[in-house]
């Protein structure tokens, strides 16, 4: 796929994400409000404190994913939700839609950006009822054409991410996305295990991406710990989405894998430090910099000298500090005359030199 005519920068309400922007930080609670909606407000106000620009939500109830089912098919036999059948999975870890009007006045209120994943087209009416200004497709959905479409028409930003997905399936999504009517679109690096462990996660697919594609490219984050989320700031990615939750010992289906608010808020301060230490192309030199110059190499005379004395490499020397001439004129001073006396230790200048 070309990126000519493509966006490398998209507006979500009143914020840039893409070139020469900060990192766009989306907190993902998910299950982790465990069935209380006061846990649900207090993880609103826990990401807005820990530099979240973004909570994200999922909207869908156990109906809307799948069907009350426990045979072979509808059981999970392996990692993080191993023994559950789906049906039972996603009514322990799903957001009442009641709730979800109540969520999003709060984080108006603390100016916090709401963001919902839908999963069916109820989903994406009712998150159009409530004034969502944006979408999440998950990695899961990413094969599911129609509601891709469906979610476009709305003409709203739309953000993918891509676990599971071969390259064909992306462009395929994009493709959809676009000519359904979504003209700002950012696609996110996803490794689809919860938790992902580093070695599935070829962070090195963002610059790819971004240059196949031409939109932003960010990171969907299941991983422990922020090396990974820190890493793909440094290669480019422009979204971080990671799981928050008040306490991994309230346990439901994605504490083991989220953080603890200290946890997040170490994270965004070491994005931000990531960003400010990738900076831009310079090779000026810092104010910083420019003090610690002095402590560069000179010519210095390192044994006293008697006017008419010739310089030699054992009267004169290239040492710090750099009082004295530039290094580049050493060999061009052996064997030239002193034009005075020259104590040990001054630094060497023209003024010494006979006829230099």
């Amino acid at each position: 796929m070309s990126s000519v005519g493509k966006k490398n920068t998209i507006k979500i309400k009143n914020k840039f994400i893409g070139d020469s922007q900060p990192c766009y930080i989306i907190a993902e609670m998910s299950a982790n409000h465990a069935g209380d909606i006061n846990r649900a407000i207090e993880i609103i106000h826990a990401a807005k404190d820990a530099g979240a620009d973004c909570i994200k939500i999922q909207t869908y109830t156990p109906d809307t994913m799948t069907i009350n089912c426990d045979n072979k098919y509808f059981k999970i036999d392996t990692g993080t939700w191993r023994g559950e059948t789906l049906y039972s999975l996603y009514g322990k870890a799903y957001t009442p839609w009641d709730w979800q009007p109540i969520l999003i006045k709060e984080a108006e209120k603390i100016g916090i950006d709401f963001l919902s994943t839908p999963f069916d087209k109820s989903s994406v009416d009712f998150l159009e009822s409530i004034g969502v200004d944006f979408y999440k497709i998950a990695s899961f959905e990413i094969v599911d054409i129609p509601l891709i479409k469906y979610v476009a028409s709305k003409g709203k930003p739309m953000i993918i991410s891509t676990g599971m997905a071969s390259f064909e399936e992306i462009e395929e999504a994009v493709e959809a996305a676009r000519t359904s009517g979504c003209k700002d679109i950012c696609l996110l690096k996803c490794s689809s295990a919860y938790p992902a462990i580093p070695d599935n996660m070829n962070l090195a697919s963002i610059a790819d991406m971004r240059e196949k594609f031409g939109i932003p490219i960010g990171l969907s984050d299941h991983s422990m710990g922020s090396i990974a989320a820190v890493t793909a700031v440094a290669l480019g990615a422009k979204i971080i989405e990671k799981h928050i939750c008040i306490s991994r010992e309230i346990k439901n289906p994605d504490s083991s894998f989220s953080m603890e608010k200290e946890e997040f808020s170490a994270m965004v301060r070491d994005i931000r430090d990531t960003e400010r230490a990738i900076g831009k192309v310079a090779y000026s030199v810092s104010e910083q910099e420019a003090e610690n110059k002095i402590f560069r190499r000179s010519i210095f005379v390192v044994k006293d000298i008697y006017a008419g004395e010739q310089f030699t490499e054992e009267n004169i020397r290239v040492i710090r500090p750099a009082y004295g001439m530039h290094p580049r004129y050493y060999p061009d001073v052996l064997g030239k005359t002193a034009a005075e006396n020259i104590k040990m230790g001054t630094p060497l200048n023209e003024k010494h030199i006979l006829k230099f």
